[in-house]
């Protein structure tokens, strides 16, 4: 809904931006580097159930064909999580939703306490919105190469196939429950904007990391929020969240 940040298609020579709607999340994929450039899911009421983790991680043969596919054991022994980009925790209203979530083109290589303690506490947070009666559009991405994992610095694993990038981010647009979702954001709308370094000595705090879209947008040459009215957007852009959790 909120747009199409790197103007992604579905055209098969466009490898390092290929546009993959896998349902349950939509997601720029990157040929070359084996992993997305960009992810994006909604997460409201319905999306939000009793469904366990599937833990399935696996590749997925529906790429295009020829196409590398990181196997579920690809980053074993790299020092560097499997991290979800699209969360299995929100996707839990049913099994097919959750297993969605374990594809490995949903993954990057990311650093633990970053994966477990970071991005798990700016997820829960997001969750929390939801359950209080807010729905959120989140998109996610990552850029740069090399992080520095449990096992040390890398810039690639799965023997060089899959780049460990330098910074994860994630942008979050809040609004109450509604109708005509696109059409309710305007200047005061709450979006968080998070810009994470992938190592593994962060602070578990995500409100420290907290940026503008516009610097995202900066280090990653996106436009992020393109399907929001360009005056409305141009505020958004460079407004910066106050990180309350209340």
């Amino acid at each position: 809904m909120l747009g199409n940040p790197s103007s992604a298609t579905t055209d098969i020579s466009n490898y390092d931006n290929y546009l993959y709607d896998h349902g349950y999340y939509v997601e720029s994929y990157n040929r070359d580097k084996n992993e997305p450039n960009w992810v994006s899911w909604y997460v409201g009421s319905t999306s939000l159930g009793t469904q366990d983790r599937a833990n399935d991680f696996r590749n997925d043969p529906n790429l295009p064909t020829g196409w590398y596919e990181v196997q579920g054991t690809g980053y074993s022994g790299s020092g560097f999580d499997r991290g979800h980009n699209c969360p299995s925790g929100d996707r839990t209203s049913t099994l097919a939703a959750n297993e969605e979530t374990f594809l490995m083109d949903n993954m990057i290589p990311q650093a633990p306490q970053n994966n477990e303690q970071t991005w798990a506490n700016l997820e829960e947070y997001g969750r929390s919105l939801v359950s209080a009666g807010d729905e959120i559009y989140v998109v996610m991405g990552s850029y740069g190469s090399g992080g520095t994992g449990s096992s040390g610095s890398a810039t690639t694993v799965d023997g060089g196939l899959v780049v460990v990038p330098s910074n994860i981010w994630k942008v979050i647009v809040v609004l109450p429950n509604g109708n005509n979702d696109l059409s309710r954001i305007t200047t005061s709308t709450r979006v968080i904007a998070v810009n994470t370094p992938n190592i593994n000595t962060i602070s578990s705090d995500w409100t420290q990391y907290i940026t503008t879209v516009k610097s995202i947008e900066t280090a990653t040459g996106y436009t992020l929020l393109s399907n929001v009215p360009a005056n409305v957007r141009t505020v958004l852009e460079n407004e910066k969240d106050s990180g309350s959790t209340e």
